[in-house]
């Protein structure tokens, strides 16, 4: 009898033996993913105020048919939802409601806009849905402690700011600047870091503010005010549409100040292009990416892929647009993510890997910026590049400048 009971407790422990990694391998969903595919929602500007930025979506669907023609992630399908917001917040919490309570996405990806993203912020906050890669820079989308859910994508604008801020310093020491900037989250982080890179300069060198709405026709007073103040320096923190209306005006009225430009309004096709490029010269910005129709990268096995990818798969778009490379690195950096999620696609996972990027390096990301993120720190671009445009192309100014500090 003793013989037959331990004969048997060898067999359960064989069996454990047996069971424990098929139970170690063992996949683990949640709602929205499967064996065979992964629901991804969006929102994206299709129409309205900032349809400029529409093909931003339109290279992220792009980029997922790619993917999924070389066999998914992991074996899984990419099902990229997108639906038009038009930029609008009220648009944007009836379409994000869609995804996640009839679609029953895994996660939002890329909203575009910061009026949007924060409509929607506090419903995915409290739904425990990732507001992934959010496309904005404002600083209420990295802040883990009040928004865990909620992970933004661009450079923070109070960052962008504050380097604007310092160059102006540096190179501008005695300017008068006026600024143009946008009533919301965007323009009141642009202000408040140009202001925190001024230090104690910023009141005396500040001459005048003026503030628009984005559902403004036009911005020629706002100009006319900042130029009336005396302004030789002007500082735009807007999106295309009104950046370009802005370098036209300051052109209409042989105005020359000293023009710089958000990242978000730096677009060759979307700003620049309808602007003039010839009155868009001297402007200055910031960059984290190639220019893929420069010369310099001409060799670049990151810049190949892309104009390749834009060749096959989105043969309409503007192969030199900053919009649709950022589009591409943007759905690079997602499947990435889902990548490193393997065989355990559940939102905590997903938030997990998306908050353990060390160091990844895109394609299109200029030589030397990588994406480094912590369970502390949700910012993921903290390099930039100063840059100025020379009637053709942005050129690069300076080094890459990396800000260390922690919003």
């Amino acid at each position: 009898m003793r013989n037959g009971t331990t004969a048997l407790a060898a067999l359960a422990l064989l069996s454990l033996a047996w069971t424990a990694p098929a139970l170690s391998a063992e996949k683990k969903y949640d709602t929205g993913a499967s064996d065979g595919e992964i629901k991804v929602g969006q929102t994206v500007p299709l129409s309205g105020p900032a349809s400029a930025y529409a093909t931003i979506g339109k290279a992220q669907a792009a980029y997922m048919k790619m993917v999924n023609d070389q066999g998914g992630v992991n074996g899984r399908k990419i099902n990229l939802i997108q639906y038009d917001d038009a930029y609008s917040p009220p648009k944007t919490v009836e379409q994000v409601r869609k995804l996640v309570e009839s679609d029953e996405v895994l996660l939002t990806f890329q909203i575009i806009g910061t009026a949007p993203n924060v409509a929607v912020q506090k419903y995915l906050n409290a739904k425990k849905v990732p507001q992934l890669f959010a496309a904005t820079g404002a600083s209420r989308f990295t802040d883990p402690k009040n928004f865990p859910w909620t992970m933004g994508f661009n450079p923070s604008y109070v960052v962008e700011g504050r380097i604007y801020g310092q160059y102006i310093l540096k190179t501008h020491p005695d300017a008068k600047i006026g600024v143009l900037y946008q009533n919301d989250d965007l323009g009141r982080d642009y202000l408040a870091g140009l202001k925190a890179g001024l230090g104690d300069k910023a009141a005396k060198m500040i001459v005048a503010e003026s503030s628009y709405e984005i559902t403004e026709p036009t911005i020629d007073s706002h100009i006319l005010k900042l130029k009336d103040a005396g302004a030789d320096l002007l500082f735009s923190a807007s999106t295309p549409k009104q950046a370009a209306q802005a370098i036209k005006k300051v052109a209409e009225l042989g105005w020359k100040p000293v023009h710089i430009v958000d990242i978000n309004a730096n677009s060759l096709g979307a700003t620049l292009k309808p602007a003039g490029l010839e009155n868009a010269k001297d402007l200055i910005s910031v960059g984290y990416v190639k220019d893929p129709l420069e010369e310099g990268f001409k060799n670049d096995p990151g810049v190949q892929r892309y104009l390749a990818f834009m060749e096959k798969y989105y043969p309409d778009g503007d192969k030199g647009s900053n919009f649709n490379v950022y589009g591409y690195i943007t759905a690079e950096l997602l499947v990435q993510v889902l990548k490193q999620c393997g065989d355990e696609l559940t939102r905590d996972n997903v938030l997990k890997q998306a908050t353990h990027l060390d160091h990844v390096e895109l394609g299109m990301l200029l030589p030397g910026i990588s994406i480094t993120t912590s369970p502390t720190d949700y910012r993921v671009n903290k390099q930039l590049q100063m840059i100025q445009f020379d009637g053709a192309h942005w050129q690069n100014i300076g080094g890459i400048v990396t800000d260390a500090a922690t919003e």
